[in-house]
């Protein structure tokens, strides 16, 4: 989540701000609200299905607004060569693998305090993949990942 970012009054992010994020950056969005009654905590836009390239600034950028971060997991069979661990900050991150399916990731800070992020896939058109992420930031927010995909239209166009 870039710094300075402002939402339009649709809730959603202004174009640009996906053209101007540099290389290493996470697209993310987190709910700002104390109180999580939604499902889903947030939402992350991976620009590919390579953990190494990708989960460093994920894990960097929840790192700055949660507090450091201990274990991730994910979908073995949505990413590419998943380990066990990965060093980010100097910070050992343990990997989890779990069939919860492609569309989320779930992080762990500290030892059990749990947030749940949509994984909007990496080929998303633009327009899809910031109706999805604002969708899943909402605080009233009761659907699943999956079914935000499925309505915004932020499935994987390969």
């Amino acid at each position: 989540m870039a710094q300075g970012d402002e939402t339009g009054a649709d809730g959603l992010l202004p174009d640009a701000v996906h053209y101007a994020v540099k290389p290493g950056t996470a697209l993310l969005r987190l709910e700002t609200t104390r109180v999580r009654q939604g499902i889903l905590d947030g939402a992350w836009w991976p620009r590919s299905r390579a953990v190494g390239a990708e989960l460093p600034a994920l894990i960097s950028a929840l790192t700055e607004h949660l507090g450091p971060i201990t274990r991730v997991g994910l979908d073995a069979s949505a990413w590419k060569e998943l380990p066990t661990r990965l060093v980010v900050d100097d910070r050992v991150i343990h990997i989890d693998a779990f069939p919860i399916g492609d569309d989320t990731v779930l992080i762990t800070r500290g030892d059990q305090d749990h947030f749940t992020l949509l994984v909007v896939p990496p080929r998303a058109r633009p327009d899809a993949a910031r109706a999805a992420m604002a969708r899943a930031v909402r605080a009233d927010n009761v659907s699943d990942a999956e079914q935000i995909l499925i309505d915004t239209a932020a499935t994987d166009d390969r």
